[in-house]
Parts: structure tokens; sequence; C-alpha cells
């Protein structure tokens, strides 16, 4: 019962997921590049700087749904990376965990990102608006 209530409203619900998601990841980057509500930017051209340009960007065209693929699933390789590289660094023990190693959001937003990227723009894109004008 549940499932035929819910079952019609799964793009609309995507959509509204996929915005938000892309607003939250821009926000990052607006952190990263501009320093705001935090204590400390990134050198300009540092690794950090170049996540901060990709959150930025691709939070952005996400959340429109503007090459939402490309967008996608370069911003699920930037966050395994930062998972990688940041949280996990290959320690074994606790810190293999992500509740240890405070690497939860990156480990989400890889993963999140990636099935955005095989699912597409969906309803609510310029992706959808681009593909109809073909």
């Amino acid at each position: 019962m549940l499932n035929r209530f819910l079952e019609p409203k799964s793009n609309a619900v995507y959509a509204f997921a996929r915005i938000v998601t892309g607003l939250l990841f821009a926000f990052h980057g607006v952190q990263k590049i501009f320093g705001v509500l935090t204590e400390s930017q990134p050198p300009v051209g540092s690794q950090l700087w170049v996540g901060g340009i990709i959150e930025l960007v691709a939070g952005f065209a996400i959340a429109a749904g503007f090459f939402t693929t490309w967008a996608a699933f370069l911003a699920s390789g930037t966050m395994a990376v930062a998972y990688l590289q940041f949280h996990w660094k290959f320690a074994m023990g606790a810190q293999f965990f992500p509740g240890i190693n405070k690497g939860e959001m990156a480990l989400l937003y890889a993963v999140w990102f990636l099935y955005i990227a095989c699912r597409g723009g969906g309803v609510a894109s310029l992706d959808r608006l681009r593909a109809r004008r073909r």
C-alpha cells in the first residue's frame, strides 16, 4: 500500500534529492574557495583548492541537472579520493571504519553521486530541456 502511494512520486523525490545534494556539495566548495563560515582557506592551486573548485562547479551542475552524468561522475571520484586519502588513509584497525575516520559524508557523497551519474538528471533538469530541443 505504501509502495503504491510513493512510487508515482519517485521521479520528483529523486529530483529533489539531486538538487539538495548538489547545493550542499556546492556549499562545501564555497566554504573552501571563498572561506565562508570556516577558519581556513586552502592555498590557491593546492589539491584541497582544486577539490573546492570541483565541489563548487559540479555541485551547481548537479543541482541544475546540467551535464549531470559528467558532473556527478567527477564529484563521485573526487569524494572517493577524499575518503581514501584524507579519511581512511589505508589504515587498518579502527581507522578502517567511517564512523571513526570521520569519512561518512565523503563515502556517502561518493556512492550517491555514482548513482546520480548512472541515472542522469531526470525530471526538473536542464539535461531534459536540452534533450527535448534535439
